[in-house]
């Protein structure tokens, strides 16, 4: 089994990250984490057990490396081939070609199960918002609610970055959300999501090839989803840049009162929030409060605060520590 790090400090159930150390990379190692990169479910795989080791064996490589240069600081992160365009184009031109030849849906990022629990939950917390029920850390910030409680949620506009097959919208229209966009910075993704929504009959999702860190949107939406594309951007050599590139771009993208919904294999619930934590000192320091005729000038308040995260996750223990692999962090946009 890889080697785990948990954050003690947290009372909820922590999530479990592998070792990078080179001398921990074993076969087990190599397992689990081909599962983290590309894991198989009901929905099909277009990767035999050969490529999917292989993948994850680069994955741990770049790790060992990076994590044997002690003078590297902790927060920099490691890079990988999955942080880069080309990477992505070539997978999705191979999972297009296979759903064009044998109907393949192609892989579901982190697998059905915990697509399908990410999608309830969020339908859970936007029909909370939208009837003023928010947990008591939020309650009492003068959130009003947003879009019309309806079961069907046709009130809520979705955006899901780096939509990959599309499979997530397909999901959040099974739930009763209606006005869907995907984007993604591969056009042979894109190609394959809408694809499957012609072929299963999803006609109201929009898709379109957009670079979340260069986006050309100019909507706003009431829910933003993000299922694994955070991951792909700190995978990059880049990657501490273009995190920053990102949140600009999502606290842009994500309307007042709405809701941001992270779900992650590469970071801890913690440390999404101290990211975001990150991100509103940042925007309150390049606020000058002055006046203006007279008055003062009013501050914008920083862009999101925390709302809730998955408590549900199956866990797995280690070393008398319990953690689960994956995290879904929802941020509500002030």
């Amino acid at each position: 089994m890889a080697g785990m790090r948990l954050l003690p400090e947290d009372p909820d159930v922590a999530q479990v990250r592998p070792t990078a150390a080179a001398d921990l990379i074993s076969d087990d190692d190599r397992s689990v984490a081909a599962d983290s990169w590309s894991i198989k479910s009901e929905y099909g795989s277009t990767l035999d057990d050969e490529q999917r080791h292989a993948d994850a064996t680069e994955a741990l490589n770049y790790r060992a490396d990076y994590s044997s240069d002690k003078d590297e600081q902790e927060g920099e992160g490691v890079s990988s081939m999955l942080g880069f365009q080309s990477y992505w184009d070539a997978a999705y031109a191979d999972e297009l070609a296979n759903f064009r030849e044998h109907g393949h849906t192609g892989e579901v990022w982190f697998g059905g199960d915990v697509m399908e629990n990410v999608v309830s939950w969020t339908k859970g917390l936007c029909m909370d918002i939208c009837k003023n029920h928010l947990p008591n850390h939020v309650a009492d910030a003068g959130s009003e609610p947003v879009g019309q409680c309806e079961k069907d949620m046709s009130g809520w506009s979705v955006l899901d970055i780096g939509t990959g097959n599309g499979l997530l919208l397909q999901e959040l229209a099974k739930q009763g959300f209606s006005d869907l966009t995907g984007t993604d910075y591969s056009e042979g993704a894109v190609d394959l999501a809408r694809s499957l929504a012609d072929r299963d009959g999803f006609t109201n999702v929009k898709l379109l090839v957009d670079d979340i860190l260069e986006t050309k949107l100019d909507k706003r939406f009431l829910l933003v989803m993000d299922k694994g594309t955070l991951d792909a951007i700190g995978l990059h050599p880049d990657a501490p840049i273009k995190r920053i590139t990102y949140w600009d771009s999502v606290s842009r993208l994500v309307a007042p009162g709405g809701l941001l919904v992270i779900t992650s294999c590469n970071s801890t619930k913690d440390e999404l929030v101290e990211e975001v934590d990150t991100l509103n000192q940042r925007r309150v320091a390049c606020q000058r409060p002055g006046t203006v005729e007279g008055q003062e000038a009013s501050v914008d308040p920083p862009p999101f605060r925390y709302l809730d995260h998955i408590r549900t996750y199956p866990t797995l223990t280690f070393g008398g520590s319990v953690g689960s692999r994956v995290a879904t962090v929802a941020f509500l946009r002030n």
